[in-house]
């Protein structure tokens, strides 16, 4: 096998949603899948074998901006790749660290032949090219790498955001033709690698159908959907990955970048997507606030101090099989490290088991069923 390779083993007749397996060096991932985000080759306060044994995760995504910055990618190639050197033995997604240094602002300059931008940790200057994004992610050794690509902001006018379209598309042509030169597979840590391009084209969906028109002619093993949940009305989000799914392969497996809430996952799903990222379960299980079957929960509220019950009584989750609201509650009010572990574990619990329910009912034909009750979480709260 030189690149991953995707089936789709069941579709849903009332949606675009499918249900596939995606192989990889790394293992099969059953899609459509949620990925942690282990931005620096770490899913914040998760060891491994937490994401192995307690969430069965079968692939993670770590941020090639971040690790080309500190410890450097030549130095994580030397220790085996990022496989190696995090001790993973699953697959790994890198992006190519072009939404970070967009979202620079200031601190970057773009020019037809790449980026120039300068380093938020020692304000040094360096250059992405998209031909040196492949390269950092060769030495990374992930199974599936990205294009750098040119992300724009919300409410970016027209005529800027064909001009990145159209930059994208030139660099995504520059990428695979570096890729496609191939390398000595002695010299890479893992040449069992994928290059996904992707799609572009801000809030307009004339240009995102253009863009995947002409991505879809690099022939690549899958593709993605940039530029979203960057402050745009979720239905218009929605509306952006309609337009772009209709124009890509149904034979490949399209990965939404950085989406979204737990309740919104269906509605990508049910619109062709079979891959997405996000930061939200960390993240928000870092500041207090769970993901659940009835909706969220805030356990700062005083409510919590005395309560018995778990987060969530219909989780199996071990923080849910194991500790009530009011320890929990607790730990958030003390500071203590081991919330951040227990509340993460439960948010990333609640993805990846809602992705799971959902491909289920793809393959037993209630789909439908399965999105009602997730669009009900969204109008409840505590």
């Amino acid at each position: 096998m030189d690149v991953p390779e995707f089936e789709v083993v069941a579709e849903c007749p009332h949606t675009r949603a499918r249900a596939g397996l995606l192989h990889t060096a790394h293992g099969v991932i059953e899609t459509p899948v949620f990925m942690p985000v282990g931005t620096y080759g770490s899913v914040k306060s998760m060891t491994p074998r937490m994401l192995q044994d307690d969430l069965d995760a079968g692939i993670i995504l770590a941020n090639t901006y971040h690790l080309f910055l500190r410890p450097g990618h030549e130095l994580i190639g030397r220790l085996g790749g990022l496989h190696g050197f995090m001790s993973w033995d699953r697959a790994v997604l890198t992006d190519s660290g072009g939404f970070q240094v967009f979202s620079l602002s200031g601190f970057r300059k773009i020019r037809e032949e790449g980026v120039e931008f300068q380093s938020h940790l020692d304000g040094a200057r360096h250059v992405f090219t998209p031909e040196s994004t492949v390269d950092v992610q060769r030495a990374l050794g992930s199974d599936i790498m990205m294009v750098l690509d040119e992300c724009t902001p919300y409410e970016v006018d027209r005529d800027y955001a064909r001009q990145s379209m159209e930059r994208t598309v030139r660099w995504a042509v520059k990428a695979f033709e570096h890729w496609r030169e191939g390398v000595d597979p002695e010299l890479v840590p893992n040449p069992c690698q994928a290059l996904f391009p992707i799609v572009q084209g801000g809030m307009h969906a004339d240009l995102r159908r253009e863009c995947a028109k002409r991505l879809v002619e690099l022939d690549a093993a899958g593709y993605a959907m940039g530029g979203l949940s960057v402050g745009e009305p979720r239905e218009l989000s929605y509306e952006m990955v309609e337009a772009t799914e209709s124009t890509l392969p149904r034979s490949k497996p399209r990965y939404v970048m950085g989406v979204g809430m737990l309740h919104e996952l269906g509605e990508y799903v049910a619109r062709g997507a079979d891959m997405m990222d996000c930061v939200l379960p960390t993240r928000n299980a870092r500041n207090g606030f769970f993901f659940t079957t009835v909706g969220r929960l805030v356990i700062k509220n005083s409510r919590y101090c005395d309560d018995k019950r778990p987060i969530d009584e219909t989780c199996k989750c071990y923080c849910c099989r194991n500790f009530t609201r009011a320890y929990l509650r607790h730990l958030f009010m003390s500071k203590e490290i081991l919330f951040s572990t227990l509340a993460s574990l439960h948010n990333l619990h609640a993805y990846l088991d809602t992705m799971r329910r959902i491909r289920q009912a793809i393959l037993i034909g209630n789909l439908p069923e399965c999105l009602s009750r997730l669009r009900s979480m969204a109008t409840e709260s505590d």
